[in-house]
């Protein structure tokens, strides 16, 4: 098939027209982050007391190790032709130490003891990213029972996440959801028993599966039966994909083999353009992270998602792992807006996309648009963006 040029920053409709945003009406612009993994939420302090509670040996403190989080590059042979350059060396801001971000989250895991835990680092997710954000709805992946944590059982570990949703359902007036992860370096049957006991103990914060881990270690169609009786029980199904493989087919398998409703990341189907073409007539919602652990590919994250808003793909901003890269949703928003150069107008059908995209029931997706709606036009007005 023939190649389009993909846009860049130098061609028109990159920039802004007009006023750029405020800061102020960034940060406080209504938001739903539907790409959050717990144990990547933990605050470096809440970790530090838990550490400290357990007795675990760490090779510096908590705070240093979670800002030298950065993941190497793995063999740069595979992103050596892509559309968008990948950088192959190392980037200026790489710490002399890195930590990687799969054992900063072993580490964590660790630390958590019993159901009062997870509650707590669940209500700290949602209070950071209520305060720092103005985060409304929050989908929160979260992982399956580590062996410390059996005693509690899946019904067990999912009451205690649910509590902390409660409680900030109660004290920010937010909503949330659960999203079980499916490790795609685990089997097919593996995924299967861990959705099966998704499906056996239903409950209202459990919205969905997600597919995740490195997309190099597992391909979608291994999980078509995990994802089938998902489908055939109601839950959103989701997939990191054209993440970590440079081919936009596994982001095809995922929706017409998976039955995903949305798709986390998906930078990777720029190498394709009947498939951009497809992407942008579905309106596929695209959960997007500027900002990413492995730091020399940051360029190319922030120039995909240009491209993909450039081609009038569905983005939705999100945070994925901001206690650890670290992030806020809303400064993936000014990443957005600022450096990718998304408009006014793009950055508030955003803001509504996610609202479209997340899974909660119909009636209170309705009630949450209209909310949104409301407070984007009160922002506009206050900010004198509107005539």
């Amino acid at each position: 098939m023939g190649e389009t040029a993909l846009p860049g920053r130098d061609l028109p409709g990159a920039a802004l027209p007009g006023r750029e945003l405020p800061g102020a009406y960034l940060d406080r612009l209504p938001k739903t982050d539907l790409h959050c993994h717990l144990i990547g939420t933990v605050r470096a302090g809440t970790f530090a007391e838990l550490a400290r509670r357990e007795g675990l040996a760490l090779p510096a403190e908590p705070e240093r190790i979670f800002a030298d989080i950065n993941s190497l590059p793995p063999d740069p042979a595979l992103y050596r032709d892509t559309r968008i350059p990948v950088p192959q060396g190392r980037s200026a801001d790489e710490p002399e130490v890195s930590y990687s971000l799969f054992q900063a989250s072993n580490w964590v895991v660790e630390v958590l003891r019993d159901a009062d835990d997870l509650t707590r680092i669940v209500y700290e997710a949602f209070e950071d990213a209520h305060r720092s954000s103005s985060t409304r709805h929050l989908e929160l992946f979260f992982d399956a029972v580590p062996p410390h944590l059996e005693s509690l059982g899946y019904a067990g570990s999912v009451e205690a996440y649910a509590e902390g949703i409660r409680m900030a359902e109660r004290d920010f007036g937010m909503t949330g959801r659960m999203i079980q992860g499916i490790d795609r370096s685990r089997s097919g049957e593996h995924a299967l028993a861990l959705v099966r006991q998704v499906v056996d103990n239903p409950h209202e914060y459990v919205a969905g599966i997600g597919l995740d881990n490195l997309e190099t270690s597992g391909p979608p169609e291994r999980f078509v039966d995990a994802y089938r009786l998902a489908g055939e029980a109601g839950l959103g199904r989701t997939a990191h994909s054209s993440e970590h493989s440079p081919t936009a087919v596994n982001t095809v398998t995922c929706l017409d083999l998976l039955g995903c409703d949305r798709i986390d990341h998906g930078y990777y189907v720029l190498e394709d353009d009947d498939v951009v073409a497809r992407m942008r007539d579905e309106q596929v919602a695209f959960t997007v992270v500027s900002t990413t652990s492995r730091r020399s590919w940051r360029p190319w994250r922030r120039a995909s998602i240009e491209a993909m808003l450039a081609a009038g793909l569905n983005v939705v901003p999100a945070s994925d792992d901001p206690g650890m890269f670290p992030t806020t949703l809303a400064a993936e928003y000014r990443i957005v807006h600022e450096q990718i150069g998304a408009t006014a107008d793009q950055v508030r059908v955003m803001a509504l996309a996610g609202v479209d995209a997340s899974w909660l029931p119909a009636a209170e997706k309705q009630t949450l648009r209209a909310d949104f709606e409301r407070d984007i036009a009160a922002l506009d007005s206050e900010f004198a963006l509107v005539g």
